[in-house]
């Protein structure tokens, strides 16, 4: 059975929903693409994760209003650039067809701020939904993480890697790896403002990673008695 989460208000989100007890709440145990961990965030509509439970890839997205998902419930669809990023990931291997919804396999998308805003989110906003977020992260237990443009890239930088998140250059980190805090991140430039180069750059990367094991497990097979691998996340 997957839980479901909650919250009467941000701040009782906050108070009850944090660290060990939030990711008690949700158990990576379902098959089910859409929202499998069954939030229900204070707001409507809002677009929730889309994907593989237990994904090797996480892609991690700003908000409905600016990667997609409004009209059609799913994040990264809708937009001609988020069209464009699921063409990307299928010819770089981590998608098996593109779509509304896409086919997946061991890929799962989500957003920083799920509900659909009326204009900008403010800090408070993204603040309020994080727990969201943080237990999703850590109930999935993806490889790779793929944050998408520069508040999703400076979110992953400041909270999952040693990585200094205060001034980010996209140009720059766009699909360059990094070691963070227990995953493979690869960031992402916005597809919004992507050129051909920058398509090209995403493709290569995807396709080189999964040509080797990028997987992030440690072997406890040491502990036992017989000395089999026994590889955990």
């Amino acid at each position: 059975m997957w839980a479901r989460f909650t919250a009467a208000s941000s701040a009782r989100t906050a108070t009850l929903f944090t660290g060990a007890a939030l990711l008690a709440s949700v158990k990576n145990v379902t098959a089910r693409e859409s929202n499998p961990f069954g939030f229900e965030p204070p707001c409507e509509p809002f677009v929730p994760g889309f994907g593989d439970a237990n994904a090797h890839f996480h892609v991690v997205g700003d908000h409905p209003g600016v990667h997609g998902g409004s009209e059609t419930g799913y994040p990264f669809t809708g937009f001609a650039a988020s069209e464009r990023f699921q063409r990307a990931l299928v010819a770089g291997g981590l998608l098996q067809e593109a779509g509304t919804p896409p086919v997946v396999e061991k890929t799962y998308f989500s957003y920083l701020y799920m509900c659909v805003p009326e204009g900008v989110p403010t800090p408070q906003d993204y603040a309020d939904q994080e727990p969201f977020f943080d237990a999703e992260v850590r109930a999935i237990t993806a490889h790779v993480l793929l944050p998408v443009g520069e508040r999703a890239t400076k979110h992953v930088f400041r909270h999952m890697s040693a990585e200094p998140a205060e001034d980010v250059d996209m140009d720059a980190w766009h699909a360059t790896e990094l070691s963070g805090s227990g995953w493979l991140i690869l960031p992402v430039k916005d597809p919004a403002a992507w050129d051909d180069a920058d398509e090209d750059a995403l493709v290569t990367a995807l396709e080189e990673l999964l040509d080797r094991d990028y997987r992030r497990e440690a072997d406890l097979g040491r502990f036992l008695p017989d000395d089999s691998p026994y590889m955990v996340r």
